[in-house]
């Protein structure tokens, strides 16, 4: 009986068909990304990081940019810099935090809830690559 203690074996030492596994499993999220990012340029002319970056600020009250670099796992100052792009393109504003004097509160303009509404679609894999609700 093998013994529940036991560490997982490194990728490099797994067994050749759950390498394959992994590799496939990359190239399919790659995939994934790529026709989302496709559509939402041809149909909105916005990039995948903004529609997921609104995505964010629209869920989450009171948003930060820490609570954008959270969701998505990626810096605080990558996070910033992007929305400033956001920002820049009407998209969404910056205005005050009351309660820490530090940060800002991130939320969406008009514009960007259209946006959001508009290409609520793509959040379906299977539609964003032309494919239909079931492939």
């Amino acid at each position: 009986m093998p013994s529940r203690n036991r560490v997982a074996a490194p990728v490099a030492d797994a067994a050749p068909d759950l390498k394959v596994l992994f590799s496939e499993l990359v190239r399919l999220e790659t995939e994934l990304w790529d026709a989302v990012e496709d559509r939402l340029q041809k149909d909105h002319g916005v990039n995948l990081p903004t529609f997921e970056f609104i995505q964010v600020i629209s869920r989450v009250p009171g948003c930060r940019v820490h609570d954008i670099a959270a969701a998505l796992s990626i810096t605080v100052g990558g996070t910033s810099k992007n929305v400033d792009r956001i920002e820049a393109a009407g998209l969404c504003v910056r205005r005050a935090n009351p309660g820490d004097r530090r940060s800002s509160i991130i939320e969406l303009t008009p514009a960007g809830k259209r946006l959001l509404a508009r290409s609520a679609v793509h959040q379906d894999p299977h539609q964003a690559a032309g494919r239909g609700p079931l492939g």
